[in-house]
């Protein structure tokens, strides 16, 4: 009888064994299967032939057609920034380094399934038209905008200045979808610039400078610092750096603008790919003059990218007070891959992360201060940074823009008032307590 048992128990034990084994097995080879190079080739070259063969326009169809259609639905499922480049559209993108273009001022990009603008930039068409972050882009020249690229779209938007393009755009905040007729223009934008729009850069009150970054272009940060001497030769106190409504750049202006702020060999932000032994860093150089002067950096939802970065750092270094409103969350990296016959792939290798490392990519930057504006005010405001644009309209919308109050600077200038007015306070404080010297009579 006990054997009997034992043979049953041993019999089910194997039994069982045999089966997850058998279930492991299975899920082994199909994963094995999934990663076969060559199987999935075979695949692919079995599709590709078969359209070739039998769709119904498939004669009017080349093999490389075929393949710049498949590389970019293949890039297109990774993540809206990858993307692959046909030799024209590489072209495009070289020129738009490179200089001036003709175009409407918009920054755009693909959040969740929509085509969204993530800032018109300052006294261009898109900026005077209202055109603000988080407008979705529906139609452009009646064409649907859905499932549509931002390359394809920055393509569509582009032209000879002069020319015009029709842009639709849906506002969530309201759900009032609205068509605009933009007068595509040389779009070639200052990217320092002072509370008007300018490049005057006087001090305001207590002391207070306000320097305003729209992007982040190869001459930032040395403008940037020829604007800080100006206000220092009136007597700068504490500055707000306004970073609302830009768009980013260039990676290395954001780290280059950070070390006018801080000590040498600080950390600005690393970049982290696939193998996280190839993290790259960005420092303060070890030498060059840094600003002690108290800060507050203004953020919005338009803030992305280089504008992140900067945030990011200086916040988690406490060496400013961020305010504002949660920025874009666009922190990742994209490499330019030279391919043959003048293609390339624009591909995302890496991530930003904070000093701290903290990940921007999806997250974006919280405000140490939070000072929400509606998309109205943000509208109104822009108008009013816009030279010459107010004095344009009819006496009543002017009036009712200059009505409107820039809540999140005049809360960053109360801050630094405060700050200013503390340390110089403490300054005396300390100045009293000084053991006296010399002989008393």
């Amino acid at each position: 009888m006990n054997k009997r048992v034992l043979y049953s128990t041993v019999i089910l034990a194997l039994g069982v064994n045999l089966f997850f084994g058998a279930q492991v097995y299975v899920r082994s080879a199909e994963a094995a299967g999934k990663n076969d190079v060559f199987r999935n080739l075979r695949l692919f070259s079995l599709v590709l032939e078969r359209v070739r063969e039998d769709y119904v326009d498939g004669d009017k169809l080349t093999y490389q057609d075929l393949v710049y259609g498949a590389l970019k639905g293949l890039m297109s499922t990774l993540d809206p920034h990858s993307e692959f480049l046909e030799p024209r559209k590489y072209d495009d993108f070289r020129d738009d380094t490179e200089g001036a273009y003709g175009g409407v001022g918009l920054q755009i990009s693909v959040r969740g399934d929509f085509l969204t603008a993530i800032s018109a930039m300052p006294d261009t068409p898109a900026a005077r038209a209202g055109i603000v972050s988080g407008d979705r882009i529906i139609r452009i020249d009646g064409r649907s905008a859905e499932r549509m690229s931002a390359t394809e779209a920055v393509k569509l938007l582009r032209g000879a200045p002069g020319t015009e393009v029709n842009v639709t755009v849906l506002r969530p905040t309201t759900n009032e979808e609205k068509e605009h007729v933009l007068k595509r223009e040389v779009i070639k934008v200052d990217t320092v610039k002072d509370l008007k729009g300018g490049e005057d850069f006087t001090i305001g009150d207590g002391h207070i400078g306000y320097v305003q970054l729209t992007q982040f272009g190869e001459r930032t940060t040395s403008e940037l610092e020829a604007a800080i001497k100006k206000l220092e030769g009136q007597g700068l106190e504490g500055l707000v750096l306004d970073l609302r409504d830009n768009p980013g750049g260039l990676l290395d202006q954001a780290a280059k603008v950070c070390s006018l702020f801080l000590p040498p060999k600080t950390l600005v932000v690393s970049t982290e790919g696939r193998d996280p032994s190839e993290r790259r860093e960005y420092r303060v150089p070890a030498r060059g003059k840094h600003y002690e002067l108290p800060m507050v950096v203004l953020i919005n939802e338009g803030s992305a990218s280089a504008s992140e970065i900067v945030a990011g750092c200086l916040q988690d270094l406490k060496r400013a007070i961020i305010v504002g409103e949660k920025s874009f969350g666009k922190g990742s990296v994209q490499s330019i891959i030279e391919l043959q016959d003048g293609a390339a792939l624009r591909l995302t290798t890496a991530k930003y992360y904070t000093p701290s490392h903290k990940v921007i990519h999806e997250h974006g930057i919280t405000p140490n201060i939070e000072v929400p504006q509606s998309l109205e005010d943000d509208e109104a405001l822009a108008q009013q940074r816009t030279p010459g644009l107010v004095e344009s309209l009819d006496p009543a919308r002017r009036d009712e823009i200059n009505a409107v109050r820039d809540l999140q600077l005049e809360r960053a200038m109360d801050l630094l008032k405060g700050i200013t007015l503390y340390t110089h306070r403490d300054g005396k404080l300390a100045q009293l307590a000084r053991p006296m010297t010399g002989s008393q009579n």
